[in-house]
């Protein structure tokens, strides 16, 4: 069942409720807000199932490789001494910061280390260049939402390209994005017989790069995925996702604009061309 490991005992820890009930203990509870600063949640002992994630997440770099199956929950539960929904607890836990991976038909797996995402890279490229890492899905001609439509410095009801691309690593969908470019930055379109699919969306891009591109503008934030966000990345709506926003400059103005949603548990942010810091418990854990 596990490499090497005995059997680790989450015992000795009572859980016990975050305030305690009672008119009284409220009270006091107010008085100390106000007289100390802080409040007896301070004091509270840390959650069962929390302490339970920190000794799986031990036993995961100890033990198991990446892909590989644990246990089922009701050994994993007599292994630790814990009860099913303590554990449960602990591999949710795990699983939303991107330590586990539950899979349909095969269970609960070790999950690959994060994919790195490039944040204000010296390296200015176009979409499609050459090591580019997305896979082109689509392209149609509508009008984009209007906090984009103000971006591209366009008309509301004006229509423009619409580049839907994903990303996948390690056989899973990490990211998808849609890549607004106006009509004014690819206006020798005429001649493709495409009107959509990836064809079309392979003429966009190779005409977006005849543009001399001038610089890139960059913002990260925490959002919820979207319905057809979330049925793309293979997870849940309002699932956590990173939102990246990149604004595309040429010839003075914006030639276009990508925004890529990636999952949350499966990425994480890099600065500068150097790939970022990377620390692991376990040296096989780290990223190729």
């Amino acid at each position: 069942m596990t490499k090497g490991g005995g059997r680790h005992m989450v015992a000795g820890i009572v859980q016990e409720p975050l305030i305690n009930k009672g008119v009284k203990s409220r009270r006091d509870t107010a008085i100390a807000e106000d007289t100390v600063g802080t409040t007896q949640l301070d004091t509270v002992p840390e959650p069962k199932y929390w302490h339970l994630k920190t000794v799986l997440s031990e036993a995961l770099d100890s033990e198991f490789s990446v892909g590989e199956i644990l246990p089922n929950e009701r050994d994993l539960a007599a292994r630790f001494g814990v009860a099913r929904a303590t554990l449960r607890q602990a591999l949710e836990q795990l699983e939303l910061e991107g330590r586990l991976q539950r899979r349909r038909g095969v269970g609960t797996t070790v999950a690959p280390p994060r994919m790195g995402v490039a944040v204000g890279s010296e390296q200015h490229t176009w979409p499609g260049a050459v090591g580019d890492a997305w896979q082109l899905a689509d392209c149609a001609l509508a009008v984009p939402p209007p906090a984009v439509a103000q971006a591209l410095e366009t008309e509301r009801d004006e229509q423009v390209h619409i580049v839907r691309r994903s990303r996948v690593t390690h056989g899973q969908p990490v990211a998808a994005e849609l890549l607004y470019i106006p009509a004014a930055s690819v206006p020798d379109l005429s001649g493709i017989d495409a009107p959509s699919g990836a064809a079309r969306a392979r003429a966009v891009l190779r005409e977006l790069q005849r543009l001399g591109l001038e610089s890139q503008d960059r913002s990260v934030e925490l959002g919820s995925a979207r319905a057809d966000d979330a049925k793309e990345l293979d997870r849940l709506p309002g699932a956590p996702v990173l939102v990246v926003t990149t604004r595309f400059v040429a010839e003075g103005g914006t030639a276009a604009v990508s925004v890529a949603t990636y999952r949350a548990d499966t990425c994480r942010l890099t600065f500068g061309d150097s790939g970022g810091v990377e620390i692991h418990h376990d040296p096989e854990r780290r990223a190729s």
